[in-house]
């Protein structure tokens, strides 16, 4: 029998580079304590300067977008010069320390340069991230999210200039590495088996042997990280719920679990991205990172139900304020989303504050110790490490909900979108993919025993996979060929216990059929119980941000004859 990997070898289609299993593995791939507080400026420049903040508000939409692998970021040639800057005031690292995130005046520093952003803080789009950095370096942050990289951003930082490191704290002429905290020092070690996409932040998705599973194993769930792993705790995290009116309620995670009633329910969490490089393969370039198939995973999920704090935080669920249309949610590393409000408080729509994975403790990669859990939506909405609840006439203001996961036409690129000019992704279209493909033969005893339930006695394909809709809509029917797409067949569809109001989880599938029958490729399509399927080929739905990618999904094939 040969291995899957030969199989793919000899393809005359367009496999994507698998290994080892179909869905493949990617090509390694203020107050100052001294005299030195921030200039005195006079009212016509502090108007500018509050007009700078603002345009750097809208300027930085994209601000926490982190520019991985094909990401097209305009990077400046170089930082301000300051040559214009009168004669620079010296600042010890030291006194600089003294200006962190406790301070009234908020200091950082940047190369060898000094700069006081106490005015920038409440125009930062990447909301409070950005007092980690403050008391010290902001260069490890700057170089994460590369969206800062550009002329405009390095101006307005120089407005905010107020000196020079003093030459005693450089070594080399910089400051000094030792200075530099490491933001992700918090983050987990990860299993090896996990198909790496990036290590900072780190990004990898579930192998063959995890989508060959109802339930993926913890270990083995994909990871999808924008930034670090924040250092959390149950006995001290905090969930505050923002009402419209301005007030605040703040749970611990105790109050949750001993207030409210537990709910367990099983759901798929998918990344937009999932299949990217498919539509990179089969269509244009991308921009993101390159997924193959794995970056989709499926779990059972405890917690307790968001409609159920909303009511006890005082929203009147069943009579919701006309102003109110949106919840929002922020997590402890600045990640922020939000999603309909008829979807937060829908009885059946299962919207979960989760604590539990698969019975166990939230892992840190998946939001320990308190997540949000959005089924049926894409997995972006499910915000991890979930800090506080907003409720809002408006959707999260933040990069991932208003710019990073959306879909255009196929005529429009980077350079011309309209962000504004099409919605937030929430539920996601059907999607189907082969994750297995494998000879089985009648001389072996556990393919005998698996080809007598399909009443074969001969030298045979197995064909397994994954088909999943949004909005917990039911698969009703998946598709398979083993001609391209000549003739079909229906694959049989495995049972599960999926818990919860509707089918937020994926349907495993299998077809079995003689190895006589197999051409050259093998294909597949799913069917929801909307009817609605997936489209054939993948230009005609090709977007730059290669999000929703959900065509046929098709796996070479080479008979021993062919």
């Amino acid at each position: 029998m040969r291995s899957f990997r030969s199989i793919l070898k000899y393809s005359p289609v367009k496999p994507v580079s698998y290994s080892k299993h179909v869905l493949g593995s990617i090509d390694k791939p203020y107050r100052s304590t001294t005299s030195h507080a921030r200039p005195v400026k006079p009212p016509s420049q502090l108007l500018h300067k509050t007009a700078v903040v603002s345009a750097c508000a809208s300027l930085l939409a994209a601000t926490i977008y982190i520019g991985l692998s094909n990401a097209r970021t305009a990077h400046a040639e170089s930082p301000p010069n300051n040559n214009n800057q009168p004669q620079s005031q010296l600042f010890r690292l030291e006194e600089v320390r003294k200006h962190g995130r406790d301070a009234e005046e908020k200091w950082i520093t940047k190369g060898n340069k000094v700069y006081n952003i106490t005015d920038w803080i409440p125009g930062h789009p990447g909301g409070e991230v950005i007092l980690r950095a403050v008391g010290g370096p902001v260069d490890q942050y700057w170089n994460i999210f590369t969206i800062h990289k550009k002329q405009e951003v390095y101006d307005i930082l120089d407005s905010f200039y107020i000196g020079e490191v003093h030459p005693q704290d450089l070594v080399d002429g910089r400051v000094p590495v030792e200075q530099l905290a490491d933001p992700f020092k918090n983050d987990p070690k990860r299993d090896e088996r996990l198909i790496v996409h990036s290590a900072r932040p780190f990004n990898a998705e579930t192998p063959g042997e995890g989508l060959n599973s109802f339930i993926t194993p913890d270990d083995l769930f994909y990871v999808r990280q924008h930034m670090w792993v924040p250092d959390v705790h149950e006995k001290t995290h905090k969930l505050v719920i923002e009402l419209p009116n301005g007030d605040e309620k703040e749970y611990s995670l105790g109050d949750l679990k001993d207030k409210f009633k537990e709910a367990s329910i099983t759901a798929t969490l998918q990344c937009s991205g999932n299949r990217r490089k498919h539509m990179t393969h089969e269509a244009r370039s991308t921009n993101g990172l390159q997924w193959e198939g794995g970056a989709i995973s499926n779990a059972e999920w405890t917690g307790v139900r968001l409609r159920d704090i909303l009511k006890d935080a005082g929203v009147q669920i069943d009579d919701l304020p006309s102003e109110v249309k949106h919840v929002q949610f922020e997590g402890a590393e600045a990640y922020g989303a939000s999603i309909p409000i008829e979807k937060a408080v829908d009885q059946f729509g299962d919207v979960l504050l989760a604590y539990k994975m698969n019975g166990q403790p939230l892992a840190p990669d998946h939001g320990y110790p308190l997540r949000l859990l959005a089924p049926g939506n894409v997995a972006a909405r499910s915000v991890k490490w979930v800090t506080r609840v907003r409720l809002s006439d408006e959707e999260s203001t933040s990069q991932w909900q208003r710019r990073d996961y959306k879909c255009f036409g196929p005529n429009i690129g980077s350079s011309q979108v309209d962000w504004d000019s099409a919605p937030a992704i929430q539920e996601t279209p059907v999607q189907s993919a082969i994750t297995s493909l494998r000879d089985v033969t009648p001389h072996s005893a556990d393919d005998s025993k698996l080809l007598q339930v399909y009443g074969l006695e001969e030298d045979s394909i197995a064909v397994e996979g994954y088909s999943y809709a949004g909005g917990g809509r039911k698969i009703i029917r998946v598709d398979v060929s083993a001609d391209d797409g000549r003739t079909w067949h229906q694959a049989e569809l495995l049972p599960d216990d999926g818990k919860g109001a509707k089918a937020w989880a994926w349907t495993r599938w299998r077809w079995v059929l003689p190895r006589q029958q197999a051409g050259r490729c093998f294909v597949v399509k799913a069917v929801d119980e909307a009817y609605n399927t997936q489209p054939g080929e993948y230009e005609p739905n090709y977007n730059f941000r290669g999000n929703l990618t959900s065509s046929w999904h098709r796996v070479g094939y080479r008979t021993k004859t062919g």
